[in-house]
């Protein structure tokens, strides 16, 4: 870990050029650094994703969160454009590949990168990490609860999204997987699907279910913050990292 960072928003340029807000938070050491790009959840672009965000770059890493909410305004309030995008069904899966992808590319270009770079997301993020490494030649990447990968959204849920777990076959680097015995996106049953689906496509990964924790047990400023479970996950998630992006 380190002491020194430095946190800014700054712009980069997402699908089909777009500019898009994003958080970059990175150490000033020497590096050289692996770089994640910071998936953030439903709710949006919000103080406890550049939270996590801050989080990497203390443990050595080179952490960009882009807004995905970007084209609803930039600089908005994240509830008012999170609101507006759940009006449009979410972020268009080719639309959220193309951002990520542009998140991978400037992480990549930092002068301090080592070249590698992994994602994480959490809740939405989480389905669109596994997407986007299913897409984007990726080093690692981390599902944190991610939803609507095995099963479609029940009629409540205002995503117009698709399963995702036809594309497993075509997962370009390991997998880490993150989810609560007491969610119901994904449920267990969801969880083990997928793990049956990477096993049969011979894919790297390796998944935790924590019990008495739900979904988004990370998020601490929620009320389903499970501190136990963050706890042992977020060890599992920096030795992950060390070993795909160091």
């Amino acid at each position: 870990m380190t002491d020194a960072m430095k946190a800014e928003t700054i712009r980069i340029a997402g699908n089909h050029g777009d500019e898009l807000e994003a958080y970059f938070a990175q150490p000033l050491g020497d590096g050289p650094y692996g770089g994640v790009v910071v998936i953030h959840h439903m709710p949006g672009y919000d103080e406890g994703t550049k939270e996590i965000a801050r989080r990497f770059a203390a443990h050595g890493y080179l952490a960009l969160c882009p807004n995905l909410y970007s084209r609803e305004g930039i600089g908005r309030d994240p509830q008012e454009a999170a609101a507006v995008a759940r009006e449009k069904g979410g972020v268009p899966d080719d639309q959220l590949v193309g951002d990520v992808e542009g998140a991978v590319r400037y992480l990549r270009s930092v002068e301090r990168s080592n070249g590698k770079v992994g994602t994480i997301g959490y809740c939405s993020g989480g389905r669109q990490s596994l997407l986007a490494a299913c897409r984007l030649p990726l080093d690692a990447a981390v599902d944190c609860y991610g939803a609507f990968v095995v099963n479609e959204p029940p009629p409540e849920v205002p995503l117009n999204v698709s399963p995702i777990v036809h594309l497993v076959k075509d997962l370009s680097c390991p997998l880490l997987g993150l989810f609560g015995a007491e969610d119901q996106h994904p449920s267990p049953e969801e969880t083990a699907a997928l793990a049956r689906a990477l096993e049969e496509a011979q894919k790297a990964f390796e998944f935790h279910t924590f019990e008495n924790a739900g979904h988004a047990f990370f998020a601490t400023d929620r009320p389903m913050y499970r501190p136990e479970a963050a706890n042992k996950g977020w060890p599992i998630v920096w030795d992950f990292f060390q070993r795909t992006l160091s």
